[in-house]
């Protein structure tokens, strides 16, 4: 039961140091590449939303309780979501940036 806990707190270790990683990313991305920027706010916002989910599960192993089953279930649906709709967005963001970098290069 410890190793799998120390799994769940790894992973939301590891998503908040990938959430913090690409929230500066987005923020040191200079203006003239705002596709970029947004592509960079997507990957943030996936980290986050899997932080979201690796809590949930980490909080079902922990406590006992209906109030505990509640929540953690809301934060991994909630967590679902935002990773699934920022995946997508940096899914196509990606698409652009390529063609931003040429563009802006004259």
């Amino acid at each position: 039961m410890e190793t799998v806990n120390f799994l769940f707190v790894f992973g939301i270790v590891a998503s908040g140091v990938f959430y913090f990683v690409f929230k500066t990313r987005q923020f040191r991305t200079s203006h003239m590449f705002p596709i970029r920027k947004k592509m960079y706010a997507s990957m943030a916002g996936t980290a986050l939303g899997a932080l979201l989910i690796f809590f949930g599960i980490n909080q079902l192993l922990l406590f006992e309780g209906v109030l505990t089953y509640v929540v953690a279930g809301i934060f991994i649906l909630f967590g679902g979501y935002v990773t699934l709709f920022n995946f997508k967005a940096m899914k196509h963001y990606k698409q652009f940036v390529e063609e931003e970098r040429t563009l802006n290069e004259n």
